[in-house]
């Protein structure tokens, strides 16, 4: 049940497909009626032509993708033909059933569980893999060439002709229309074979998963016929609400992305993401779960409860780690490299000004923009005020509600505290903000002491950033004194309360999250309250169903902590904290928002828009006349307090921590003694690998005066220095009958003891000597392969190759590496090349005619453009969608999308400059020029330090000790 073609992107078409049925011409006036008689049906087959679907496989081959039917149509509905493959899923389920119905009662549960979790792993993992390796290789369409699946007998190149003949039966038997076997792409091939796979997992996967829910299902003790009619009546409303949203989804999407279509080949056809599609992201795994709970509800089983959330976690998992990838490299690639440089927004422009030195105060436009962000534990800083006092303020509270005693005095002191922070943060913020939007008055305060609107709105982020922190930690340090460990946590409601306040906090760290990944930081921060916006209102990620999702999920945390205390004053601060939001929502963002953005906000929302279209004639006639009432009430209470503004003022917001995860990095040795078997009659000395890259020219071989790296030890042959990111070529010579899975990999010296055999994994950095060997890699690199070599007198027959090793098969450090020949697809070593080492020339301005460190302008800055230009393109792999030929033109789109290529260039600036950046600095900046820019000025404001002999002046070496 894909939910990658939930993405609108996902109906991108070609029309010169479509086009290929031409509509037909109006018919003249003056034709008689029966020749219209005869040409209507034409039209009408042209319609019908024209309805059909056309599939296009990655080869370019178009096609008429068969009209097919869901699983429980054609397992189930008697009038559907059938085929083995049926028999054998509905044989399977049988099973299922006759082990519930037969089997001991005491073993009955725990097998379920067990039977459960094998589907939803095949599930999961199973099917996650397959389409991981096909998304990524193209691996299950390469098998079915391998082994010949669908190659026709009749060419005498198919060694299975019972297994063609089966799935030829076995397929045309479902499609018995418009589909030949024969005919059809083995892409499409392929995926209908998938389908039977899929098919049973998912129908074992649910069938599993009731009959576990039955065999758990219980009448809870001394519960009365009211609570069980709710509890029936809430898990029935569920199943069916659940059912609506699969039968919704796949009306929207077919079977083309309910069995993950386009991972296979793409389709031709516009698609309307309507209905469920509107109400909320990935439909099919979030809310298309209610189901689960609600026959959790009905079993009245915490273990059924339990094995669904892990159910519906391992489904997300899913979404994460196999769907979302495919979604975004096939719908959402990179954007192409901007060649001119874009206009970037007003106030981003007004915060750079603050960065401005006199050196280059005329070259505004190319000033680079700040990038040190607040939010998330990945920014956090201990040399920024902001973040000590958030650390040592939450400290503080944490050891103080530690040490306290939970007498009733210290409880309403911590629920008083917490009032306090939350009035300040929602109350005072407000008033704030309504007077910065009303009169600019935050920003004036600032211009009154001649300082900037950059400056100012820097204040008012921690401001705001210390507010929200204490705010939410005072609260949990208000639940932590009101929170009792249940002494029981089977009695009563404890443990269901504790489960549903945990998803209801869960709920609102999503929303948070969602938010600050759609707004970013200029909108978290209220941005546009101190910078003139002209942005255009894009509503996307959880905008795209909620206008304001705080005011639905944004303090849905505060009323999960309520149910998990069960205090009463826990819940009276959920209720103001939930009236606060709403009070700032109505009279702090709402007005704003009218006054800036005026016609461009939207109305309705998508969830909005699907109730409304949802609602029957009376009930969308109530509706308007309860606006109607309400908007007059509204103007009414707005009249009201505009005419009380001095004494009246509320506001309020909400808003969690951003969270993040921080990865651990291996390395992890593996020691591997295993030789192949097949070495014998393999003479290592037929073996060979040499090497071609750009080589450095350091500013050290040049005439400086300084020791060159060869003046101490003479020798016959230098070792290779190449460029840091520079593609190396690599010739490799061996025996005519070699194995065609020999490979070549890249590893630091001083990684392995052994000569002989290899120790440690490559990390993907390794070659192919022949391509379509391996299916888990791409044959990108290979260049020549099995070329004779010239035989000289009485040598073997030998061959040779070429690969180059580019991008992520490079090692993105300094050091001294080596390439070794492996033989067979083991690890055993051939051939290893002559070390050569990867160098990172450092810049020295004081060879360079130009000293950058003493403010030496546009010439420092020409020259700094000159030596960082061919390493950022080193870096940027020298891609042409990616890398600019010049210092003007932007980085590509793939450097904001993955991180690895600022993680490469600040890396390189590191050591070719003595500047260390964050990667962030990189992704502000776009270009070589205000990279450049950057790194003058910091060598400018570092030059009272630096001990260079240019700088000799400013430096503390001329100081007089006493003898």
């Amino acid at each position: 049940m894909s939910s990658s073609a939930a993405d609108p992107s996902a109906a991108r078409l070609n029309n010169d497909v479509r086009q290929r049925h031409p509509t037909a011409s109006a018919a003249s006036e003056n034709v008689e009626d029966a020749s219209q008689q005869q040409q209507q049906p034409e039209a009408d087959a042209a319609a019908s032509r024209v309805k059909k679907t056309y599939g296009k496989t990655p080869d370019g081959t178009v096609f008429v993708v068969p009209t097919t039917h869901d699983m429980v149509t054609q397992l189930l509905d008697p009038r559907e033909p059938k085929n083995l493959s049926d028999v054998a899923v509905l044989a399977i389920i049988a099973l299922h059933f006759l082990a519930a119905y037969y089997l001991p009662w005491g073993v009955k549960r725990p097998l379920f569980a067990a039977i459960f979790m094998f589907w939803r792993l095949a599930y999961n993992v199973g099917i996650g893999y397959l389409l991981t390796i096909q998304s990524k290789y193209k691996l299950l369409v390469t098998w079915a060439k391998r082994w010949k699946l669908f190659e026709n007998p009749a060419t005498g190149n198919n060694p299975r002709p019972w297994l063609y003949n089966l799935l030829k039966k076995e397929l045309e038997t479902k499609i018995p229309h418009d589909y030949k076997f024969e005919e059809a792409p083995i892409e499409y091939n392929t995926w209908l074979t998938f389908r039977r796979v899929v098919d049973l997992i998912l129908m074992c996967d649910f069938i599993s998963y009731c009959l576990f829910a039955i065999v758990c299902a219980h009448k809870p003790d001394g519960e009365g016929f009211f609570m069980g009619f709710c509890r029936w009546a809430a898990g029935i409303t569920l199943v069916g609400f659940n059912l609506w949203v699969k039968l919704d989804a796949h009306r929207v999407v077919k079977d083309y992305a309910w069995y993950w279509g386009d991972f296979f080949y793409l389709i031709e056809q516009e698609l309307t993401f309507d209905g469920v599609f509107e109400l909320a992201p990935h439909p099919m795994y979030s809310i298309g779960y209610a189901g689960y709970y609600g026959i959790s509800m009905m079993a009245a089983s915490y273990d059924v409860l339990f094995i669904s959330i892990i159910a519906h976690a391992a489904q997300f998992a899913f979404l994460v780690v196999v769907e979302n990838p495919h979604i975004e490299k096939t719908y959402n690639p990179p954007q192409p490299r901007v060649r001119s440089e874009s206009e970037a927004g007003s106030q981003l422009q007004e915060i750079a000004s603050e960065y401005t030195v006199p050196s280059t105060a005329g070259r505004h436009d190319n000033t680079p923009l700040p990038v040190h962000n607040l939010i998330g534990l990945k920014n956090l800083d201990f040399f920024r005020i902001t973040d000590v006092a958030v650390v040592l303020l939450s400290a503080y509270l944490a050891v103080v509600t530690m040490v306290t005693p939970n007498t009733r005095f210290y409880q309403a002191l911590f629920v008083l505290h917490a009032l306090a922070w939350r009035l300040w943060y929602s109350f005072g913020l407000g008033v704030i903000l309504t007077m910065q939007s009303e009169e600019k008055m935050f920003t004036r305060h600032f211009l009154k002491y001649g300082e900037s609107v950059g400056e100012a709105w820097r204040q008012w982020k921690g401001i705001y950033h210390l507010s929200n922190c204490l705010c939410h930690a005072s609260f949990i340090a208000a639940c932590y004194k009101m929170y009792e460990f249940p002494a029981d946590w089977t009695y009563g409601w404890a443990l269901l309360k504790h489960v549903v306040g945990l998803g209801l906090i869960a709920l609102q760290v999503w929303t948070a999250t969602s938010i600050y990944e759609s707004l970013g930081e200029f909108g978290w921060f209220y941005g546009d309250f101190f910078f003139d916006s002209k942005r255009q209102l894009t509503y996307t990620s959880i905008y795209r169903f909620l206008n304001n999702p705080e005011r639905v999920f944004g303090t849905a945390g505060l009323w999960g902590a309520a149910l998990i205390t069960w205090s009463r004053a826990i819940f009276l601060m959920a209720l103001a904290g939930h009236f606060l939001t709403l009070a700032f929502l109505a009279y702090v963002e709402k007005p704003h928002m009218q006054k800036v953005y005026g016609r461009n906000l939207r109305d309705d929302a998508g969830v909005t828009k699907f109730i409304k279209r949802s609602l029957p004639p009376p009930v969308t006639e109530w509706q308007q006349s309860i606006d109607k009432v309400l908007d007059e009430t509204k103007h009414f209470i707005d009249e009201f307090v505009e005419a009380a503004r001095s004494r009246l003022a509320t506001g309020s917001s909400t808003i969690v921590k951003d969270t993040s995860a921080l990865f651990n990095k291996y390395p992890a040795r593996l020691t591997l003694s295993k030789i192949s078997a097949d070495l014998a009659g393999y003479d290592p000395k037929h073996y060979g690998l040499s090497l071609a890259g750009t080589r450095v020219v350091g500013t050290n071989e040049k005439a400086t005066g300084k020791e060159s790296p060869n003046a101490r030890v003479l020798k016959d042959v230098k070792t290779q220095a190449f460029e840091y990111g520079a593609p190396i070529r690599v010739k490799w010579t061996a025996p005519a009958k070699h194995s065609k899975k020999d490979w070549v990999g890249l590893y630091m010296v001083t990684d392995n003891r052994s000569r002989e055999v290899t120790e440690v994994p490559s990390l993907g950095r390794w070659v192919p000597t022949n391509p379509g060997e391996y299916d888990t890699t791409t044959d990108q690199g290979i260049l020549v392969w099995d070329q004779p070599v010239e035989k000289k007198s009485e040598d073997a027959d030998l061959v040779e190759g070429e690969m180059v090793f580019e991008g992520d098969k490079l090692w993105w450090t300094q050091g001294v590496f080596e390439f070794r020949y492996h033989h067979g697809g083991g690890h055993h070593v051939m051939s290893i090349s002559e070390p050569f080492e990867i160098q990172i020339p450092k810049f020295d301005d004081e060879h360079m005619g130009v000293d950058i460190s003493a403010g030496s302008g546009e010439i420092g800055e020409r020259a700094v453009e000159a030596a960082l230009l061919p390493v950022i393109r080193n870096c940027l792999d020298r891609d042409p969608d990616i890398a600019p030929s010049n210092a003007d033109e932007r980085f590509g789109g793939h450097v904001e999308r993955d991180g690895k290529y600022a993680r490469r260039v600040v890396y390189a600036i590191r050591h070719m400059f003595g500047i260390d950046f964050a990667p962030a600095v990189v992704l502000a900046d776009g270009n070589v020029r205000r990279l450049a820019w950057r790194i003058c000025h910091a060598k400018e404001v570092l030059a009272p330090f630096s001990m260079s002999h240019t700088n000799g002046r400013t430096t503390p070496v001329d100081s007089k000790f006493s003898e």
